[in-house]
Order: C-alpha cells, then sequence, then structure tokens
C-alpha cells in the first residue's frame, strides 16, 4: 500500500499514485523490511527537481517497475529539504559507494538501515554503459538472495569507512584524530587574540587568493560548468573587503565581478527576478531553472551587502573599472558586446536587483500568512509533459509581440541584446550590463512581457514553510529595508517573524517545517535555530522592537543543547530510524553547501548575541568554534566562506552602535548613517531612551526624565562594550564608524 497521499510533504504527494508501494521514513518501514528480510529501496529527491520527475515518469510510473518494487523490496521516499538528516547520511554513503551524489538519490539498504549500493539517476533502459534501473534492482535481488553474506560485509565495511576520523578538526585549529568523524570538537580554553587574529588575517588572505586564482575570467564565477552562486564566499568577500590592503581590494574587484556576471545572465530571472539554483553552462547562459528559496535569500543579502560596501568605497569601484581598462578590458569598461571578462556589479543594478528578488519573493513564493515557500520547481507542466523551463524562455516572436505598434526592428535589437537567438526560444542572457540606450529599449519593452508571463503556465510551487531559509530571508528583508530605505520590506518582515514565533516555536522547541500554518515533522536542525536566530537579530537592529531580540535568544539559548560534550551536533536528538545510518549523520559541518554551514550559523549567533550582551561565555565559545577556521580555509576555501565571514566579523569587534533619542529626523539620519557602514557584522540599536533597555548595550544610556523633545540623539561607538565618546552629530558618528 502506497502510504504517501495523506503526507504533508508536496515531494511525497507527487508520488502519492505511483504503482509503488512507498512509505514514509519511519519505524513501520523498517520494521515491515525486517519482518519480511528484504532489502530497502530509499528514493531522495524534492519537489522542484527536474530529474526527479524524470525517473518518476521513466520508472516509478512504469507497472511493471511497480510490481517488481512490491515484490522484493521496501520502498521509502524521502523529501530531502524536510529530513536533510536523511539527506546528509545517505548521500556520504551514496558518494562513498559510487564516487558521485546527487538528486534523484537511489539508496539501498539493509533492514537496519545500512547502505550496501547506491547511484543517482537510472534510466529506463541502459545508456552509455550505465544501466537500467530494471537491471539494478535484479542485480540488487540477486546479491541480496544468493550472496547475503556480501552484502552485509559491504554495508559494515562502508559504515566503518563513514565512521573512520579521515576528517577531524578541533578547536584550537589543529587536525587530530580522536572524537567522532564529521565532528566540529570544541575545546575548554579560548585561543589568544591577538596571535588568532594575526593567524585569521594570514588565512583570510589565503583564502582570497585561492578564490580568485579559480575565478573565470571569461565569464565570471568561480570555477567551470556546472557554475553554482558561491554565495557564502561572497559574503565573505564583502566583510573582507571592508578593511584595508592589497588582499581587500581583490576581494572587492573579485565579489564584484561574480555579482556582476550573475545578475547579468540567464540565471537571473530578468523579467521576473529571482535567481535559479545554478547554471549548466559556464557562461551562464542556460540556468537548471528550479528557483530555491534558500538560494535567492542567501543572494539578497549578499547583493545588500555590495550596495552599502560599495555605496561607501565609490573610489574602489571607479578604481576597479580604471584598472580593467588599464589591462586593455575597455570594451568591458562601456559595456559592448564582445567583451573579454566580466566586469563589477554597478551600484544601479545591484538596487535594481534587490528590488526584483524581492519582488518575486512577494509575488510568488510568499504564503497568506506572511511565511515563504520553498521553490518553484524547474519544469513547467504542459498538456501533461514537463518541460524543463518552458516558462522562462522567449523567441522573437514573443518579443515583436510585446513591442505592439513599434518598430519590429526594436523588438529585434532587444532580442540581440539580451541573447535571444534568430529561431527558436531561450532565457533572456544579456551577458553583460546594458548600455543606458539598452536599458531605455528593455524597460519599454518590459511590462508587455511580464503580462505575458502572467498568462503563461507557471511551474508548481512547494508550499512547505522551512524554518532556516525563512530565518535566512528574514535578516536579508530586515537589512534589505534599511540599507536602502524601503519601509514595506520591513514591514513583510516583521509578518514572517511573527509566523515563524507564532507557529514553528513553543518556547523551548523549533519545528523544520509546516504546512498550512501547522508545525509538522521533525524538531529543527542546527541550522533552524541559527539562522531564525539570526534573522531575529537583524529584525531587531532594524526595528529596536526589543520582543525579537528576546525571540532571538531565546533560540541561541536553546542551540545550545546542539553542543554536547565539547562536540557540534546537527540535529539534537536521534531519530530511532535513523540507528542505521552512517555514524557521522548527526555531527555538525563546518564546510558550506549553497548556504553557509550550520557551524557558521552557529558561530553567527552566538557572535551578535555577544555584542549586545556582553557576555563572554557565548563569545568564546563562538571563539572556540572558529578556532578551525585556519585549517578549514587551507583545506577548501570555496566552501569556508561561511566560517570566514563570521571570523571577519569578529576580528573586527564586531562594532557595536547604540543610538539613543527621541523619534524624529536627528535620530533616523543618524540610524541611516550607522546602516550605511559596512563594519562586518556590525550590531545596531536604537532606543528613545526611556523605559527598560532591550539589551545590555543600551544600559546606563537613558535619558533624564526631564528630557524634552529636542534633546539630540547620541550615538555611542563602542567594541567588546567599551565605547567612544558619544556622538552628536551625523557626521562625528560617520568618523566614529
Amino acid at each position: 500500500m502506497n502510504r504517501l497521499a495523506g503526507e504533508p510533504s508536496a515531494y511525497l504527494r507527487q508520488h502519492a499514485g505511483n504503482p509503488v508501494d512507498w512509505q514514509p521514513f519511519d519505524d513501520d518501514a523498517f520494521a515491515e523490511a525486517r519482518e519480511r528480510n528484504v532489502p530497502v529501496f530509499l528514493s531522495i529527491g524534492y519537489a522542484a527537481c527536474h530529474w526527479c520527475h524524470v525517473m518518476a515518469g521513466e520508472s516509478f510510473e512504469d507497472p511493471e517497475i511497480g510490481a517488481y518494487l512490491r515484490g522484493h523490496f521496501v520502498s521509502i521516499k524521502v523529501d530531502r529539504e524536510e529530513r536533510p538528516d536523511v539527506d546528509d547520511a545517505y548521500m556520504a554513503a551514496t558518494q562513498a559507494l559510487s564516487g558521485q551524489g546527487g538528486w534523484p538519490m537511489s539508496v539501498f539498504l539493509t533492514p537496519s538501515g545500512q547502505a550496501f549500493y547506491a547511484g543517482t539517476y537510472f534510466p529506463p533502459r541502459p545508456v552509455s554503459g550505465r544501466p537500467s534501473f530494471r537491471q539494478v534492482l535484479e542485480a540488487v535481488v540477486e546479491a541480496w538472495t544468493e550472496r547475503p553474506t556480501e552484502v552485509l560485509a559491504t554495508a559494515e565495511a562502508v559504515a566503518a569507512a563513514l565512521a573512520d576520523p579521515v576528517w577531524r578538526v578541533r578547536a584550537d585549529g589543529g587536525a587530530g584524530s580522536d572524537g567522532p568523524s564529521g565532528a566540529v570538537v570544541v575545546s575548554s580554553g579560548s585561543p589568544d587574540g591577538s596571535a588568532w587574529t594575526r593567524t585569521l588575517s594570514a588565512a583570510a588572505g589565503e583564502a582570497v587568493a585561492a578564490m580568485a586564482g579559480a575565478e573565470d575570467q571569461v565569464h565570471g564565477g568561480l570555477g567551470t560548468a556546472p557554475k553554482f552562486p558561491p554565495t557564502p564566499g561572497l559574503e565573505f568577500l564583502i566583510r573582507h573587503a571592508a578593511g584595508d590592503g592589497e588582499s581587500a581590494r581583490k576581494a572587492f574587484g573579485l565579489a564584484g565581478r561574480t555579482l556582476g556576471a550573475m545578475v547579468n545572465s540567464a540565471l537571473f530571472d530578468q523579467v521576473g527576478g529571482g535567481f535559479a539554483r545554478y547554471s549548466v553552462t559556464a557562461d551562464w547562459s542556460e540556468p537548471h531553472y528550479e528557483k530555491m528559496l534558500y538560494d535567492n535569500a542567501g543572494l539578497l543579502r549578499v547583493l545588500v551587502h555590495w550596495v552599502r560596501l560599495a555605496e561607501a568605497r565609490p573610489e574602489e569601484l571607479a578604481a576597479e573599472a580604471a584598472r580593467l581598462e588599464a589591462a586593455g578590458a575597455a570594451d568591458q569598461v562601456h559595456h559592448i558586446h564582445d567583451t573579454t571578462g566580466p566586469v563589477p556589479l554597478s551600484v544601479t543594478d545591484a538596487r535594481r536587483a534587490v528590488a526584483a528578488t524581492i519582488g518575486w519573493l512577494v509575488a510568488e513564493l510568499r504564503l497568506p500568512e506572511g511565511a515563504f515557500a520553498s521553490s518553484l520547481d524547474a519544469d513547467t507542466v504542459i498538456d501533461g509533459i514537463h518541460r524543463e523551463g518552458a516558462s522562462y524562455q522567449w523567441s522573437l516572436e514573443d518579443l515583436r509581440r510585446a513591442a505592439g505598434g513599434q518598430r519590429a526592428e526594436a523588438a529585434s535589437d532587444v532580442g540581440h541584446f539580451m541573447g535571444i537567438p534568430a529561431s527558436g526560444a531561450a532565457p533572456l542572457h544579456p551577458g553583460r550590463a546594458l548600455t543606458p540606450e539598452e536599458r531605455a529599449a528593455w524597460e519599454r519593452l518590459l511590462p508587455a512581457l511580464r503580462e505575458q508571463r502572467a498568462a503563461r503556465v507557471m511551474p508548481a510551487r512547494d508550499d512547505k514553510v522551512v524554518a532556516s531559509w525563512n530565518g535566512m530571508l528574514l535578516a536579508s528583508l530586515a537589512e534589505a529595508a534599511m540599507v536602502l530605505g524601503e519601509p514595506g520590506w520591513l514591514e513583510h518582515a516583521v509578518e514572517l517573524a511573527r509566523y515563524l514565533r507564532r507557529v514553528h516555536w513553543d518556547g523551548a522547541v523549533l519545528r523544520r517545517v509546516s504546512h498550512d500554518g501547522r508545525a509538522q515533522g521533525i524538531e529543527g536542525l542546527l541550522e533552524d535555530y541559527a539562522a531564525c536566530a539570526d534573522g531575529c537579530f537583524a529584525l531587531y537592529a532594524a526595528t529596536g522592537d526589543g520582543q525579537w531580540f528576546d525571540f532571538a535568544a531565546g533560540l541561541v539559548a536553546a542551540a545550545q543543547r546542539f553542543v554536547q560534550d565539547g562536540t557540534v551536533f546537527n540535529s539534537a536528538s536521534g531519530a530511532g530510524s535513523m540507528a542505521g545510518a552512517p555514524a557521522g549523520a548527526r555531527f555538525a559541518e563546518p564546510f558550506d553547501s549553497a548556504t553557509a554551514a550550520p557551524v557558521a550559523l552557529l558561530s553567527g549567533s552566538l557572535v551578535t548575541y555577544a555584542a549586545y550582551t556582553g557576555s563572554t561565555g557565548h563569545r568564546g565559545l563562538a571563539e572556540n568554534l572558529l578556532a578551525t577556521v585556519p585549517e578549514l580555509a587551507r583545506r577548501a576555501p570555496r566552501s569556508a566562506g561561511g566560517v570566514l565571514a563570521v571570523a571577519q566579523a569578529m576580528a573586527a569587534g564586531p562594532v557595536e552602535t547604540a543610538i539613543v533619542g527621541r523619534p524624529g529626523p536627528g535620530r533616523d539620519a543618524m540610524v541611516r548613517r550607522a546602516w550605511a557602514s559596512p563594519a562586518p557584522g556590525m550590531v545596531i540599536s536604537v532606543w528613545d531612551g526611556s523605559g527598560a533597555p532591550a539589551v545590555p548595550l543600551l544600559g546606563g544610556r537613558a535619558l533624564p526624565d526631564d528630557a524634552g523633545p529636542d534633546v539630540p540623539p547620541l550615538a555611542y561607538v563602542c567594541r567588546d562594550m567599551v565605547c567612544a565618546r558619544p556622538a552628536a552629530s551625523v557626521e562625528e558618528l560617520g568618523r566614529l564608524l
């Protein structure tokens, strides 16, 4: 019997009509496998996954395949976004067994949950040396029935290999062989501050050099195809670029060129806003069309921070353009076709991308109660057929129809600089910044193209709410509202925070997912607690409303349960069904994926809490976690951006800015000046000076009881709770910052 019809996950419900007796990942499924003495077929994917749909149509909807699976396996379906703990565990096994990973993930397990064979997509017929799915199933059954001893030996060998301490980092920064595999082990002492800062500075410089060495100097971005947005790495580069010296200059240029390449490409939806998950091609011209909340939340924050940095350093942006021109790239600077390399993103284009991305998020992912859905599918279903990217492709005829009474040549010109072929359809791909004339022509056409888009069949939306991704977006919305001066975006942030607190948080436990306004499923993972805390800290900084600081503080307190006996765990407790999973499945990951690593998210929330409260305990725990930074950066600099970014904040203080005064134009001007500072990780607190202060940073700064409305505001700029003389003007505050 297929048990998926009643599951809240959209991905699981997509498979409820398959002729496969799918089970959710629970104890009952493994109990059935033990009772029948059959292997488990574990299939992991997610709702927006194109190749998951392909394999479903080719194999899981095939009655003969369904009958074979029913007779010889217990089949389990997992939504990787709801159960990233399961996905992480069996991805490690898949990579160990097959040398590759991805989705759909196809793993064969013993009834105790140990993996013994794995792969990703299997076709319905043998192709280029890849066996068909039916051949794989028959081979697994033959091995299970005829060679059970070999199967169990393989399963035990895989489990042992994944438990072996191949990767071990202690929090004093040295490698070791004790402790569980894959874990970050926290030492009891704190590193020496000055020595640690010097070590960090060297590690950060080396990481920038390594990332610059991986730059695609023709198309922008890091590495080759397929090309992913290096979001946590970009955050590190922007924070590092706020400093001085050659390394900072190099980071500034690399961040700007990478953002410029992505925003001016097909990766970014030029009509509707928002970023696709990655590019299939090195030149960013052919996206993999699924649009994920976590990608857009992270890139939105990076863009906001780029706007702030570039506006604070206009001379550096000009110097970067001059450097490119001097290097023989004058065509790039003037935005002419046939460029020889990427150019930095302009402030104007960055602001435009921020507004377009938030517009898309609100229009297409925002749910009625204020939270945001997980994703839009890569495929559009037209006449029952999955067509990847169909909603986002355009032909010259589409452009001519949008031009209406304008000359056909005008539409052809737009098609030329937006990368549309003479025949057929393609995503819009300018490949560079537009000239003012091109921008004007494009914006004349854009309203009509949006009307055409609105009439198209659009991809399905996965409406589940994931706590961590919404926490990331919460921080991005709050900061975007303050840096770009858009109060409407702050209203969306407040509504989102209210949803997370009302639906996902019971005062002690945070739930990872919700559906239709009801929290369901597992307790949140470390990334859920830490990302939601980070988002609420940002919302407190933007609003001055102490309830959001209190919510964040409660999440930080609860997140410390994930540090047990000196080891950082990804989940607070193990689930019974995970008993046979690889031993390292519960340990927190120090390296980034599409988002910053859980260890980085926890470290960041601890640093922020300590900056607001002066807590040496939270600061010390963050220091111990970040003591691994030099080793992580040495081993994989492109995957250590998350911890490097937090380390930059700690090395900068972070700066603590407290602004006290009655509401009015004077205080508003000081707040705007504080938010314009690119100081890494700076915390901001605003208070009217009456009643009890929301955070210790404001302690002792109350206005006298008889203070009138004309008392000027004061700004206190502090570091480690030690403050300079208060600034009484915007100019003085600017000098202190």
